[in-house]
Parts: C-alpha cells; structure tokens; sequence
C-alpha cells in the first residue's frame, strides 16, 4: 500500500521524499517496482480463467458451489471453495437464481 503511495507521487515529488515520509528506502520501493507478480497471484490468474471457461460453458448458469464441484471433478484441482467464491467476485461472475 505504501508503495503504492509512492508510486503515485514520484511524478510531483520524486522518489526520495515520499519514501521517507513512510519510513521505506528507496531500494526497498525500487525492488518492489520490479518485482514481478506473487505465485499465488499467478495461480489466481490461471485459476480465474479457467473458472471463466466452465461459467461461459454453462452458458453463465453455474454459481460458485458447482463450478467448485466441476474444478474437482473434471480437471482435479484441488482448491478450497471460498477461494473460487472470491475469484469469481472479483471477475464478476454469478450464477443464476432459482425462482420461487
């Protein structure tokens, strides 16, 4: 987050003053600026589209608890069913309701 801050403000300010006020070196903020993306953001990547492609293939029907099921089954990935919940949210995929 404080990366981040600094990020945004290096255009005005530059790196140094905005590194200091957070108490971040300037090698620390620059490591974090090259530093590629987590493991798990990675996975995240590649475990959200394939939950894209299995929602797209029930034709958008599936809700989090059978596309779970479906990622267990069909492609043997082990994966806990909160963290499909979570990755389907944040790629704004939901499953269709059933009437009453």
């Amino acid at each position: 987050m404080k990366y981040r801050l600094i990020d945004a403000e290096k255009t005005r300010y530059g790196v140094s003053l905005p590194a200091r006020v957070p108490g971040v070196s300037r090698q620390d903020y620059y490591a974090w600026k090259n530093r590629g993306p987590s493991m798990r953001a990675r996975q995240d990547q590649a475990l959200t589209e394939t939950i894209t492609k299995i929602h797209a293939g029930s034709r958008g029907t599936y809700g989090s608890p059978r596309v779970h099921a479906e990622l267990r089954q069909e492609y043997g990935v082990r994966i806990g069913r909160k963290r499909v919940a979570r990755l389907m949210r944040t790629a704004r995929l939901e499953g269709v309701h059933r009437r009453r």
